[in-house]
């Protein structure tokens, strides 16, 4: 229980320095990390990237906007929303007449997204603070719930995947992009300030996906697949981490 409480703070304060400078936890390269090469390579257009409020970018591992297949009107609920960029796009999509709650554990970026939010005359969206295993949202009150490579920071991931059920309306769906870990790790690698945290509570695909049937979803498939781009450029991490997109239905 230390060792998880430990584990969130480290990340919680990473978060909120990340608030400020925009760099990539993800990669020991940040200084070289060019956001909209990026957002790119993990499936945005250039269009995507334009549209949303200047010096908003995407740190995540894919694009769950692309397959979640929004529609007018629906409620969206972005967990890890960081400062904006997926909340941003899919309020785009749900129009006027729908609704997009962004959630993030850290009060910076809570901030830093509200302030992108006005800047960019979102007025259908809403950001609010809160630990994904606990979210601040009524239960059954979400059309759909998007992520991206956020879950995997999560020691207990069968009580967030409960818990995003828990939000979605009967019919609900899921679309998340995150990483897993494949094969063994040096001991490098283990100790790598960045990655290092991560590693001792990520999990390998076949974990991943079985929380998420014994979360209670059905229809579960992973529709995106490959080499985490960033990790790719870390030797010691090099073919061992993937990116998965993964669509789930309540």
């Amino acid at each position: 229980m230390n060792d998880e409480h430990d584990a969130k703070k480290r990340l919680k304060e990473q978060y909120a320095a990340m608030a400020d400078d925009q760099e990539s936890p993800r990669t020991d390269t940040s200084r070289d990390f060019d956001p909209i090469q990026h957002a790119k390579s993990i499936g945005y257009s250039e269009e995507d990237i334009s549209s949303v409020p200047q010096g908003v970018i995407c740190l995540g591992c894919g694009n769950p906007i692309a397959l979640a297949e929004l529609r007018e009107g629906e409620t969206v609920l972005d967990l890890g929303a960081g400062g904006g960029f997926d909340a941003f796009l899919a309020a785009q999509r749900v129009g006027p007449t729908g609704k997009v709650i962004g959630v993030d554990m850290t009060a910076e970026m809570i901030a830093k997204a509200t302030a992108n939010a006005q800047v960019g005359k979102y007025m259908n969206t809403e950001f609010r603070l809160g630990e994904i295993e606990r979210l601040p949202v009524d239960s059954g009150s979400v059309d759909v719930v998007i992520s991206n490579c956020v879950i995997s920071h999560c020691p207990d991931k069968l009580a967030t995947f409960q818990e995003i059920r828990r939000c979605l309306k009967p019919g609900g769906r899921m679309l998340i992009a995150d990483l897993v870990r494949r094969g063994e790790f040096s001991q490098e690698a283990l100790n790598d300030k960045l990655w290092g945290h991560w590693l001792a509570v990520a999990c390998g695909k076949e974990e991943y996906l079985n929380a998420i049937e014994r979360a209670g979803f059905r229809e579960i498939n992973v529709v995106g697949e490959q080499w985490s781009s960033t990790a790719e450029k870390n030797e010691h991490l090099r073919g061992r981490i993937v990116s998965i997109q993964v669509w789930a239905l309540k």
